[in-house]
């Protein structure tokens, strides 16, 4: 996640270090947040018919990374537990801003009866603990995935992380296809589990550029800078971005190990076994038309209209317009803000109610109907293109019709 409200990382240093002193006292549906499951939720926006399990892995090589986990399990495995809504702080770790209900058993036993099964990749927003997408990760798996979640090196700090995190991130993930590889192998932790050569990448926010970097799409540095300057011209509010990583530019490329800076566009992070891509308001501007022409494999782009972080005319739209992929998804929600992917709030911590607007409220959406929609196409998406499901029959353009969402569609 990114904000343009520079002021919250200040505010929030200063909420921190209070709730530090007087202890953690859950808030109870403030500010009316609260929503219970939706009766009239679409096909594939109830939740499917596996029993869902979650642990946390552990990545004993370079560079360690917490991998959260959720999976089909065995029925009556145990009891679930609330998960965490969390951000990445300086010096304080991952907090929490809200938790909410869960129907996910930690470290239920695999269900290998039916595996193994499509493997799900998700990249966090900036500085977003991965639980924090935990409804949408438990929900894909109740319908026979397994999300396989990074906890990405990086805090709440901008001025620093944006542009070092560009690059980590897709390494990161091809450091995490690695792992995946080798656990897969008899006697690893994911062998009849994970099918390793059947894999979707999904993120949102710098979580969707991950995705899509991993996909194949390419930084272009003339591309990129030709889109800062307009944004400059243009005034556009989401141009601090660009003072945020265009000084960069020649770090990022000798973090990626280049000799020099490339004019346009550079090497790829891509993997080959990426059968699909599912970017929410994914960061597109780093790209350009002719770095998101690299990605060849489906898409689902989805935004949010008053999106001012990820602007949708910077992440969905160019998204969906540019890249090569014969199946394609465009889906625009009307008036919807940034944080619309992320975990609904059912109980605020005291000391975050301040920002609750920021991380847990839609000035126009509710926030359950939203995600009705956002897992019913994901799903939809993922089945048709991982399990050859005759989910695809929704995504038609005639079949995706509803109140305050824009949608478009190739190869369906």
């Amino acid at each position: 996640m990114v904000t343009s409200k520079k002021w919250i990382f200040g505010l929030f240093s200063i909420l921190v270090a209070v709730a530090l002193f007087f202890g953690v006292r859950p808030q109870k549906c403030a500010n009316g947040i609260c929503a219970e499951h939706r009766p009239d939720a679409p096909t594939y926006g109830v939740p499917g018919a596996y029993p869902v399990g979650s642990r946390v892995l552990q990545m004993a090589q370079e560079p360690h990374l917490e991998l959260p986990i959720w999976y089909p399990a065995v029925a009556g495995a145990g009891e679930s537990s609330a998960q965490p809504y969390q951000i990445k702080l300086p010096a304080v770790g991952a907090l929490t801003i809200a938790t909410d209900a869960s129907y996910a058993v930690p470290d239920a036993a695999y269900d290998l009866a039916s595996g193994p099964y499509p493997l799900v990749v998700l990249s966090p927003g900036f500085a977003m603990s991965a639980s924090s997408y935990g409804w949408l990760a438990e929900h894909l798996a109740s319908y026979g995935f397994v999300v396989l979640a990074v906890e990405h090196d990086e805090q709440m700090n901008p001025e620093t992380g944006l542009w070092q995190g560009a690059v980590k991130r897709p390494q990161e993930i091809q450091a995490v296809f690695a792992y995946v590889d080798a656990q897969t192998q008899p006697g690893g932790t994911l062998a009849g589990l994970v099918d390793a050569e059947t894999v979707a990448l999904l993120g949102h926010s710098y979580g969707g550029y991950t995705a899509l970097a991993a996909a194949g799409a390419r930084f272009d540095s003339a591309g990129f800078a030709t889109h800062c300057a307009d944004a400059a011209r243009e005034e556009h509010p989401a141009a601090w971005l660009c003072d945020m990583l265009l000084p960069h530019l020649p770090e990022m490329a000798a973090l990626a190990g280049l000799d020099a800076l490339p004019a346009a566009l550079w090497p790829g992070w891509g993997d080959a076994r990426v059968a699909a891509v599912v970017a929410l308001a994914g960061d597109a501007f780093f790209f350009g038309e002719a770095g998101l022409a690299e990605i060849v494999a489906p898409v689902l782009a989805i935004g949010g209209t008053a999106d001012h972080d990820s602007p949708y005319e910077w992440s969905a739209q160019p998204t969906y317009d540019h890249v090569s992929s014969s199946r394609k998804v465009r889906i625009a929600l009307d008036e919807a803000e940034h944080m619309i992917f992320t975990n609904p709030c059912a109980s605020i911590r005291w000391y975050a109610r301040p920002l609750a607007g920021e991380f847990c409220a839609d000035t126009t959406w509710d926030r359950q109907q939203a995600h009705d929609l956002i897992s019913h196409f994901t799903t939809a998406f993922l089945l048709a293109e991982l399990k050859q499901d005759a989910a695809a029959a929704v995504l038609a353009p005639e079949t995706a019709v509803f109140p305050q969402m824009d949608y478009e569609s190739e190869g369906y």
